[in-house]
């Protein structure tokens, strides 16, 4: 079965260029473009991807503000974020307004390819661009959402490791690979973490741990 994908961008040569860059691939389809947040919330309504590729500055609506509103209205689609802003607050707004993944706009084939196959496997993609480093200025600033992370629990090892390679940016087969053990071991485990710290996502469980210094700021 393909994955559907659906573009939003307002650059026709960027959507271009993505397309150029996927047409190779059997497994994915591209079923839909939009130049603006108007034109993707009425696409919306007509067809349904798998992944909507999406960029954060939109004419009309930001790619944050379409994040929010698409993951309220349609939870079954998963948003990757593709931008020319790197810094933490982008990235981390993002996340926490449902978006699945992050990528700079000039990250390569390969790693698009990596994300659009993690997110379609239920990981959330953050790779190298969300770690401790980019969050290091981040998490010092005062962001109230965030005092129910500083709670005391009891974390095993085997869980505070876990955190720890989440935090350095290792997707969930590379954190397999490193552990020993299978990707559906490291899925149970990320999943028992964030239940029982009562986190959404990936970028909140960073936070988490670089909060309770499981994962180290250099």
């Amino acid at each position: 079965m393909k994955t559907t994908i659906i573009l939003a961008d307002d650059h026709q040569i960027f959507r271009d260029g993505i397309k150029s860059l996927l047409s190779d691939e059997s497994n994915l389809e591209i079923i839909g473009e939009a130049s603006n947040g108007d034109e993707l919330l009425s696409l919306l309504k007509t067809i349904s991807p798998d992944i909507l590729i999406l960029d954060v500055t939109m004419p009309k609506i930001t790619g944050i503000e379409l994040t929010k509103i698409i993951t309220q209205q349609y939870p079954g689609i998963k948003i990757l974020i593709l931008s020319m802003h790197k810094n933490e607050e982008y990235v981390i707004n993002a996340m926490i307004n449902g978006a699945k993944g992050y990528l700079p706009k000039d990250t390569s084939r390969k790693e698009l390819l990596d994300a659009i196959s993690s997110i379609s496997n239920g990981e959330e993609y953050l790779g190298k661009l969300i770690s401790s480093s980019i969050l290091k200025s981040y998490i010092k600033k005062s962001y109230s959402g965030f005092d129910r992370l500083d709670k005391d629990e009891q974390l095993t090892s085997r869980e505070k490791e876990i955190i720890e390679l989440i935090g350095k940016g290792y997707s969930n087969k590379e954190i397999a690979d490193k552990l020993f053990i299978s990707v559906r071991t490291v899925d149970s485990h990320k999943n028992h973490i964030m239940c029982k710290l009562k986190l959404r996502t990936t970028a909140e469980l960073i936070i988490y741990g670089i909060k309770n210094k499981i994962i180290e700021i250099e």
